[in-house]
């Protein structure tokens, strides 16, 4: 192995695969039900990383009035049904992703995913896109009782991969993962090309890669 890094964690939407345009159409559909007008994709990019209920919420604010207990849980079902359905019509890996994941378990590495996203639709993209089996550990925003940015997932990962903290870097898209990481006290790489409101340049991590062809090297010298 070429660095100290023994696990690499990925965050899922907007780091490890490029789920906007599903998330979107799904949320749309779903506003639909309420008569909303669609939100714009580049709009609802900003809105991923803190789960569906999260979405769904921040969709309406953005759409219009609040609405009922009875109508949001209405919403909540229907937006698992259409995205169950269609979660991997649009979505996609991000370049060179599969390279990168293949290098680092030819290396040895252990792999792991710690989303916010449910799991049961966490392994349901893995599977449709043909990633889950590059990862040995994979836990959703309703594993555990709580979710990033506690640490408490981060820890769980790392437990089930076998690795100790010292020996794991944490790669995501937004200050949530950031805050995770920084939680647990291990380093934390920001990807470009994801989904966060603020530019990830300016969330302070201990790196930022423009490309996944970047991150072995980045590794490298965080070591």
């Amino acid at each position: 192995m070429p660095d100290r890094f023994q696990a690499v964690v990925f965050d899922l939407d907007g780091t490890l695969i490029d789920t906007a345009p599903d998330l979107a159409a799904t949320l749309n559909h779903v506003l639909g039900l309420v008569e909303r007008k669609p939100i714009a994709l580049a709009e609802i990019r900003h809105m991923v990383g803190d789960g569906v209920a999260k979405l769904i919420e921040r969709g309406l604010a953005a759409s219009g009035p609040p609405v009922d207990q009875e109508t949001f849980e209405r919403l909540y079902q229907g937006y698992f049904a259409h995205y169950r359905a269609h979660i991997a019509d649009e979505s996609r890996a991000f370049p060179r992703l599969r390279e990168v994941l293949t290098r680092f378990r030819a290396e040895g590495r252990k792999l792991g995913v710690c989303t916010n996203k449910p799991i049961e639709l966490t392994d349901l993209l893995l599977a449709k896109l043909d990633l889950a089996r590059a990862f040995g550990a994979v836990i959703g925003g309703d594993s555990l009782s709580k979710r990033k940015p506690d640490p408490l997932p981060l820890r769980v990962t790392l437990e089930r991969l076998g690795v100790e903290k010292s020996r794991a870097v944490m790669i995501g898209d937004s200050r949530n993962d950031l805050d995770t990481a920084r939680a647990l006290g291990i380093p934390c790489v920001l990807v470009t090309f994801g989904y966060t409101a603020v530019p990830a340049e300016k969330l302070g991590a201990d790196a930022v890669i423009g490309d996944f062809g970047e991150l072995p090297r980045v590794l490298e010298r965080l070591s």
